[in-house]
């Protein structure tokens, strides 16, 4: 049995929040470099240009990416042999607490119906996963708010099948244009049920960049989704363009015999995340 101590998980994430919201992973970097090189509009260019003058003057100069430093979603991996010394929940919370206070980051979480600003950002989701072992493993993910309201959850027809994915998720891209400010990283979940699928997808942004889905299967339909995506025009910032979206990365399970459960979670350009083993 390995012991943490809470405030261990609160200081760390205090600082991922305040590392995810200011400095872009290096697979996100290497994958906008190589799009500028493959796109061939001199006006989609600019703009990836201009996305990672963008980051650069952000980690030079230890500021935000972007305005919308986005709702904190927290995964936390954690081992049957941990026990974590004081309250895990009130740890996480003020984790993000603080760091959204100490990075001067936007405090953009606000009650669903008055619309009433929660002050600091808080609460943050949070997602367990109990595995073997004694890792703790922590990933946070600032997700603003541009992509996630383009994001959408359906439930297929058993018929429809991979046709009516990749029917679903380019009608998706199409109705958001600009909106949630391409190129993007697309997240899809297939099956469970609709609460599931919505978590896969969220979860599999955080697969990094170029890393196919180990199921071949799978990672075929990621490779055909990101050529569908990529030939609807829309480009960079919806201006136009070859490159919409930088990748595609979907996680599978199986479901019930009468539906598709599939979600598409849509992450801009700031695809804003870091990880920690404690």
């Amino acid at each position: 049995m390995r012991t943490i101590p809470a405030e261990k998980i609160t200081a760390s994430i205090r600082d991922m929040a305040i590392e995810a919201c200011r400095i872009l992973p290096p697979d996100v970097l290497d994958a906008l470099r190589a799009s500028r090189q493959r796109e061939e509009s001199e006006l989609a260019r600019s703009v990836i240009e201009e996305i990672l003058e963008n980051a650069e003057i952000a980690r030079a100069e230890q500021l935000p990416l972007c305005q919308d430093t986005g709702l904190a979603v927290v995964f936390l991996e954690i081992g049957q042999d941990v026990h974590v010394d004081g309250d895990l929940m009130a740890a996480v919370q003020e984790g993000v607490r603080r760091g959204y206070a100490d990075g001067y980051l936007r405090k953009s979480v606000c009650d669903c119906l008055s619309r009433k600003n929660t002050g600091d950002n808080t609460p943050a989701i949070v997602h367990i996963e109990i595995v073997p072992g004694d890792v703790f493993r922590v990933t946070i993910a600032a997700k603003g708010g541009g992509s996630e309201n383009m994001s959408r959850v359906t439930v297929l027809k058993p018929s429809e099948g991979v046709d009516g994915i990749k029917k679903f998720v380019r009608d998706r891209i199409i109705e958001s244009g600009g909106n949630p400010c391409p190129p993007l990283i697309v997240g899809i979940g297939i099956g469970g049920t609709i609460e599931r699928c919505a978590y896969l997808a969220k979860k599999a942004l955080l697969r990094k960049i170029g890393e196919p889905n180990p199921d071949p299967e799978i990672a075929k339909l990621e490779k055909e989704l990101l050529t569908v995506i990529n030939e609807t025009g829309v480009g960079p910032m919806g201006y136009g363009g070859r490159v919409t979206a930088l990748a595609v990365h979907a996680l599978a399970q199986p479901c019930h015999i009468a539906s598709i459960p599939l979600a598409v979670n849509i992450n801009c350009h700031s695809h804003r995340h870091k990880e920690a083993v404690l």
